[in-house]
Parts: structure tokens; C-alpha cells; sequence
């Protein structure tokens, strides 16, 4: 039986508190059977859409740039895990870039993404720091083109997992009620993407 497959996305220019938790829920999800593949922006050149609707006419997109190297991942992948810091309330504009320059596998291929589970994880500097309000805007990405969210569930990661890390690797270390959050939506993000009903384990 052929693996379904997970691909990554760290929205972190740094390698330090998102890219830690992204790297841990990758490793449950590899646990439960799936094929992962951790895709950093860190250190990549992704630069951000133009909007010239090239892609519209040409099924590609005009700026060949790193994404080349996460079309074809997005593309053939069974589940998306966004994993961003938050930046003034929000996503990190890398993580912005990838979401905006979609549009050209979309273009291509109007259902590209539909049918797709998709989770989010958002780490935040401050308890309170827009966690949930960076999470919302992955999951409009995903509704937009036709992903599946899927939260942890009530009581602790409704939207998905949310990190407080104080600004440090240590700080999301130990943030014990982040680690609920994330094995929470993991679980239901591997339901959801093996068909289990809710509730069960597989």
C-alpha cells in the first residue's frame, strides 16, 4: 500500500521555534504511516505575486524562483501542514508569498487542491499574540481552493495547534498546552486523511 503523503510548510525565516514544532508534528505524522516532507523558506527565494495573470494564460507561473521546487510537492501531496510565526497579528509575509503564488497551480488546474486535508500551526511570541488570527488566514487559504481544515477539536485547538514560545526555541519547549493542541489536530488531521470516523483511532 502506497504511503499518503504530507508535505510541510515552514513559514519561519529562522530556524528556531516554528521549525521545531513543524519538525515534532511532521515526526507523529510519520509515526502514523505517512510519508512526510519538511519544506523550510527559510534561506529560499520566493518572491511574491505579481498578480500579471500570466499564469492564466500560460498554466505557469512567470517567476522562476524556489516555488519550482514546492509546485510539484503541493501538487502531488494528500495533506498541507502550514506552520508560521505570527507577525503583527498575523501570518509571516513568506508564508504569505507561498499562499499568493498558489494561484499559478491553480491556474493551471482549477482543482489542484480540492479534496486535500489541510492543519495549522501558528507559534506566537505572547500568549495572546494572534495565534488564532494567523490560523484563520491559512484556513480561508485553505477554503478558497477547496483544502479540508481540520482543527484539534474543542477544549484547547479548536482552529488547530497554537504555540506560545516568549520569543526563544526553550520558551515553545516547554509550552506543555501548545504540545495538547498539536497532538490534538494531528490526530484529527490523520483521521480526516484516512477516512477514520471521529473519535476512533486507526
Amino acid at each position: 500500500m502506497i504511503a499518503m503523503k504530507i508535505v510541510g510548510i515552514c513559514g519561519s525565516p529562522r530556524e528556531k521555534a516554528t521549525d521545531h514544532v513543524l519538525k515534532e508534528a511532521l515526526k507523529m505524522l510519520e509515526e502514523r504511516g505517512f510519508e512526510i516532507t519538511f519544506f523550510g523558506l527559510r534561506g529560499k527565494k520566493i518572491s511574491p505575486c505579481l498578480h500579471c495573470d500570466f499564469c492564466h494564460k500560460n498554466k505557469e507561473c512567470r517567476i522562476k524562483d524556489d516555488m519550482y521546487e514546492l509546485y510539484p510537492l503541493l501538487r502531488e501531496a494528500d495533506g498541507i501542514v502550514f506552520a508560521t510565526p505570527v507577525y503583527n497579528g498575523g501570518v509571516s509575509s513568506q508564508t504569505k508569498a507561498v499562499m499568493d503564488r498558489c494561484r499559478a497551480l491553480a491556474a493551471a488546474d482549477f482543482n489542484v487542491f480540492r479534496g486535500k486535508i489541510g492543519m495549522a500551526i501558528t507559534v506566537g511570541g505572547d500568549r495572546m499574540g494572534g495565534q488564532e488570527l494567523a490560523i484563520q488566514q491559512i484556513i480561508t487559504f485553505y477554503v478558497l481552493n477547496g483544502v479540508v481544515p481540520v482543527g484539534g477539536g474543542s477544549f484547547g485547538a479548536n482552529l488547530g495547534a497554537t504555540f506560545w514560545s516568549k520569543d526563544t526555541l526553550e520558551g515553545v519547549k516547554e509550552d506543555e498546552e501548545g504540545f495538547r493542541s498539536l497532538r490534538k489536530t494531528v490526530r484529527r488531521f490523520s483521521d480526516n486523511l484516512k477516512g477514520v470516523a471521529p473519535g476512533k483511532e486507526k
